[in-house]
Parts: C-alpha cells; structure tokens; sequence
C-alpha cells in the first residue's frame, strides 16, 4: 500500500480538483469524460506523491495527466470506431496534446469559470447547482441532498440527469459569454453560498466546520465580485459570508463543542471581516433594489455590531427576516423567523409560527425543525417537551458536534427535573 497522504497534501488535491477540472473541460469541452479523467489524475497523484514527493507544479502535473486519459480514450474510441474521435471530436488529437501541455504552464485558475460553465443551459436551475457543488465544491451527494433538503436517491439521479441532459443537448460545454454569464450569475451566487454553508456547519462529521470549504467559497466570492464590482447581490453576499466567518473562532469550545451565539466569546470575533462585512453591505443597501443575500448580510451585520448578546437588536432582525420571508419561500427562513419571533414577542408566538410549516414536506423530519422547537419549548418554560425534541433532534443530525449539543442540553434539562 502507498503511504497515506498527509493533511497538506489532502488540501491541496481538494483546493486544486475544481482548478484543473475548469482547465480541463475549458479544453476538451465534455464534462463527464473530463471528470472521469481529472479523477484518474487525482488517484494518480494520491498513490505517487507520498512516496515521489510532490512535483514542481503539481496543478500542471494534475493537467497533464488527466490529459493523457483523454488522449488516450480518444485514441482507443477513434481505433474503435474507424478514427473517429467521439470524445473530443472539436479539436484533433495532435492539437490536444501540444495544448494540455501549454495548459499545463499556465497558473490561471479555471476554478470561476467552472463555475459559469457547470451552469449550462441545458440544465434546470436546481440540476445546475446541484452538479456544480459536486464538480467545484467536492460536495458528496448526500451533502448535495441535505442543502437542497431531498433524499440522497433523488440527488443523485438528478446529477446524473444533469450529466446526461448535456451529453445530450448539443449545446458545447465552453465559456460563456458576457451575456450568459450574467444569466447564470444567479445559479453561481447559490452555488457558492451553499458551499459556505456546508463549510461553516458540516452536515455530517466529527468536525463542525468544514474550513477548506468555507475559506474556497470565499476566495471565489471575491473573484466574482471583482468580475461584476456593480453587482449589489454579489457584494451582498460576500458580506454575508465575511460577517458569518468572522464568528467561526468562537463557535467551538477547546474539545470541538459546539458554542451558540449567544454564549460565544466575542472577543474572538475576526473584528477586520467585520468592519470589511459592514463596510460591503453599507455601501449596497442604499444603491437599489435589495436581494435575499443582502437582507441576510444586513441580519449578520446586527448580530455582529451588538457588543454583548442581550445589546442584540431582535426587532430588527425580526423585521428582516420578514421582508426575507416575504422574498423567498424557503422553511429554514420560517424557522430563523421563529427564533426571532420568540424573541421579541415570546416563545408562545415563535411555536406558532413553527406549527404553521410542521408539516412541510421539505423540512418535516428535518432536525432543526425539533432543535428550534425544543429551544422555545425550553424558553417557554416546557422542560419535559424540551427534553424530547431535543432527544428527536439529536436522532435526526448526522452532525457529531450538533448531536452532542443536543444531547447535554436535553441531559441538563433532564437533571432541572429530577
């Protein structure tokens, strides 16, 4: 067996699989057969650098490979088939290969042009998205799932539709233009908060954070809002994401125990994302029109300004999270606005609010519908109630760290009652 990789190196084939999959399908303009042979490339480089050391340029050793898979596909299909190349028929095969190696030197990252790519016309907004997080973010299928709140089957076929559907379209997997860019603008942007959000709160594992997603949805973010600098959603969400960041220090106590807001340290706040976060959103809000991202910057912006968690200004966030509301028809919104319900009008009026989605099929039996419960049942005085969603949210999690949350609260609780 070849040596284990160790944790920089892991990072470093995660942080370079999106840069030389954009390369590579920028190239040879077919997506599945680029996959295929990025992943070869990546097994490659897994079973070869811990015991050869790492190349030079290991995102153009990881090029140059995945390259040579092609080639040599096209070869064996061209063989097959009288010399017909099927796989990358736009380019001859000589061309190809004189290109993957010019590919190879350059240090441009593709990684934002995946982006834009992965959201093909061929594709339905969601089936975009979905296939964009597996090929940009690395997200497994059951991540995908959790974030768009369906089970793992229909996920998956849904990515292999989506597959499918641009095999099939005949419209070229490439670049597109300055007018295709800004009609995919709104699939990207969802793309890239959903890879934050899995980031900053894993839905699965030992681990709270994930922060090499995180830290990539940021890094990407900046990208896109250098390419459209007018954009105030675009800057909205960059600020999202900064004034959400900054708290990451103090989300989690000395054994990776989950800390909520409330009880973190503020101290350990990044103040520079702040003032950075605060500085986006105050400059986009009075421009124009204001988009979900921006209302949800201007959320994390009152949290953050409040120097103690009882200074928080919960009418306002109420206020926001109804025009959010009002904006999207998303449960986990409905949820945020039962806390904030709560907070301001009293635990009776935040359940009342959670009653009225009970029953929505995309977030019944999700856990954070028990954990909200359990935490105004607890406000409102309930401890038996509080103890059992609780108990039901932990069951549901496949958060490690969310689980035993959930469980020393319903333990605390259930000490109070004995």
């Amino acid at each position: 067996m070849p040596p284990a990789l160790d944790t920089r190196t892991q990072h470093l084939l995660r942080d370079l699989a999106p840069q030389v999959l954009g390369a590579v399908i920028r190239r040879y303009r077919d997506f599945a057969a680029s996959e295929d042979a990025v992943q070869e490339a990546l097994i490659a480089a897994a079973m070869q650098w811990p015991s050869g050391g790492l190349p030079e340029n290991p995102r153009a050793w990881l090029i140059q490979v995945a390259s040579r898979r092609i080639t040599d596909h096209v070869r064996a299909e061209a063989a097959r088939r009288h010399r017909e190349a099927i796989v990358v028929s736009l380019v001859p095969v000589e061309e190809q290969i004189a290109l993957a190696a010019d590919e190879g030197t350059t240090e441009r990252d593709d990684t934002l042009d995946l982006l834009f790519m992965c959201c093909h016309p061929a594709l339905s907004s969601a089936s975009a998205i979905a296939l964009t997080l597996r090929a940009v973010g690395g997200l497994t299928t059951f991540e995908i799932a959790k974030a768009f709140l369906v089970p793992e089957a229909t996920m998956a076929q849904r990515i292999s539709r989506a597959k499918q559907s641009i095999k099939t379209s005949g419209v070229p997997f490439r670049m597109p233009t300055a007018e295709e860019r800004a009609e995919r603008l709104g699939a990207v942007m969802h793309v890239l908060y959903l890879i934050f959000n899995e980031g900053y709160t894993a839905s699965s594992g030992p681990e709270l954070h994930r922060s090499d997603l995180s830290a990539e949805a940021l890094r990407l973010t900046r990208m896109l809002h250098r390419l459209v600098p007018d954009d105030c959603e675009v800057a909205g969400l960059l600020a999202l994401m900064l004034l959400t960041d900054a708290r990451r220090a103090a989300r989690t106590g000395p054994s990776g125990e989950l800390i909520p807001l409330d009880q973190q340290d503020r101290a350990l706040w990044d103040r520079d994302a702040i003032s950075e976060g605060l500085a986006l959103i105050a400059a986009t809000l009075p421009r124009g029109s204001v988009g979900p991202y921006q209302v949800q910057a201007a959320i994390a912006a009152v949290h953050d300004e409040a120097a103690r968690a009882e200074d928080t200004d919960w009418a306002q966030i109420l206020e926001l999270y109804g025009l959010l509301q009002r904006m999207s028809d998303n449960p986990m919104v409905t949820l945020n606005l039962a806390i904030a319900t709560a907070m301001v009008q009293g635990p009776a009026a935040g359940l009342e609010r959670l009653d009225a989605i009970a029953k929505d099929p995309r977030i019944e039996g999700h856990h954070r519908l028990d954990a909200v419960r359990a935490h105004l049942l607890e406000r409102a005085g309930d401890s038996s109630g509080a103890i059992a969603h609780y108990r039901r949210a932990a069951e549901r999690t496949t958060s490690t760290s969310e689980r035993n949350y959930l469980l020393m609260h319903a333990a605390r609780l259930s000490e109070t009652l004995d």
